[in-house]
């Protein structure tokens, strides 16, 4: 005979999976619209056939739409969430964030909230890209006819991080000790998983590595939403039993499992444009904000993604997967989802650990041909990316 709890816990169950099945967004587009080659010189698109073909650029997806509405708040026309047009320009500590936004009252709500980094990543605007000041001005990845932004002053311009309320609770990053919460960076356009200040495995204040001496971690910024909570982000995945999954809530079917080969970006580009699986033939390699979307971030094991539905090679610790998307700061490196550690070191270390967290969206090069590379050249002052061209693949159409 069942407990009240547990029954109680069945009907709670039952209507989150009854609210997932009725949830139905669109992955906004990333408004990349330019193509690149292997070694980052923008080129008209190819032909389909051609090599390079199915870049981001080349299909035509939702494109982004907001209204502003001249209270201080924009509204995106594609997920119905409002957001906050003018952030503060202060760096806050995690639960300083949390509590700016439920304070927060703007264009007559009091209803504001920190949002997840699905929802954040939405606003992703990857026509950005990071330039030096002897090379122009840069451009942020976010529309700025509709919101405002501002880089950070001194030196540190790509320091643009935003936080979300989304925390990684696979484990500590970093240092190995620091709980921490995914954002995103409008600066450089990056997502990856920074310290709250909090120790990982006791939630005191952490001692040592990225907290300063007052104790308090760097601090990012927020962008306050406001909407529905557990709608944009969610999922309803189907297997459809012929070697796909469909996302309900999406509309976008996937390819159920990687192949276990590990490509470079031209080789996974052609793998998904001659795919032909499930009787279908219009497949093709995922952009950043389609792969993004079926990131299990709940999930407190690796991989990031929902087993129950999907297969994944877990022949290494990297799994880091391709996108159409090319990186906007260096455009001979594409854009991939870590789905599982999301490599780094810095300072005196001598051995990569999960520095981004899994679900990170990092870069990785297209090709090692005719290019100097090393497994670390993807560095910033405070750490170095673990880069390889070959990763791995999944298919969307």
């Amino acid at each position: 005979m069942l407990r009240l709890s547990h029954i109680a816990l069945f009907f709670a169950v039952s209507a989150v999976n009854a609210h997932a099945q009725d949830i139905t967004y669109p992955v906004v587009d990333t408004m990349q619209d330019k193509c690149f080659d292997l070694l980052g010189d923008e080129v008209a698109c190819p032909a389909k056939g051609e090599d390079l073909f199915g870049q981001d650029a080349q299909y035509s997806r939702v494109e982004a739409s907001y209204t502003a509405q001249g209270d201080g708040t924009v509204l995106d026309n594609n997920t119905g969430l409002v957001w906050e047009k003018t952030p503060q320009d202060d760096r806050l500590q995690y639960s300083e964030a949390l509590s700016y936004c439920s304070a927060l009252e703007l264009g007559g709500r009091d209803n504001w909230r920190v949002p997840s980094i699905k929802e954040l990543y939405s606003l992703a605007d990857n026509r950005g890209e990071l330039l030096k000041p002897e090379q122009g001005e840069p451009t942020p990845y976010i529309d700025t006819e509709y919101f405002d932004f501002s880089y950070p002053k001194g030196h540190m311009a790509f320091a643009g991080q935003y936080w979300s309320s989304t925390l990684y609770v696979k484990g500590p990053v970093q240092n190995g000790r620091n709980q921490a919460a995914f954002g995103f960076n409008f600066a450089d356009g990056h997502i990856k998983a920074y310290g709250t200040g909090l120790d990982f495995y006791t939630g005191a204040a952490a001692t040592g590595g990225l907290t300063g001496e007052d104790g308090k971690a760097p601090g990012n910024y927020v962008r306050c939403v406001s909407g529905q909570e557990d709608v944009y982000g969610m999922n309803a995945f189907s297997d459809n039993g012929d070697g796909t999954v469909s996302d309900r809530a999406t509309g976008l079917m996937w390819q159920k499992a990687d192949d276990g080969t590990r490509r470079e970006w031209k080789d996974a580009l052609a793998y998904c444009e001659a795919l032909d699986l499930g009787g279908y033939d219009d497949w093709r390699l995922p952009t950043s904000k389609a792969l993004q979307s079926i990131v299990d971030y709940k999930r407190t094991s690796f991989p990031a993604i929902d087993t129950s539905v999907f297969t994944i090679t877990e022949d290494n610790e990297t799994l880091d997967f391709w996108t159409s998307t090319t990186f906007g700061d260096w455009k001979n490196y594409a854009n991939v989802i870590a789905f599982g550690k999301a490599l780094s070191k810095a300072g005196d270390q001598t051995e990569y650990s999960d520095w981004h967290g899994a679900g990170a969206q990092r870069s990785s090069i297209k090709t090692i041909v005719g290019q100097e590379t090393t497994e670390d050249t993807t560095c910033s002052v405070n750490a170095c990316d673990y880069n390889r061209s070959d990763n791995l693949v999944r298919c969307v159409r």
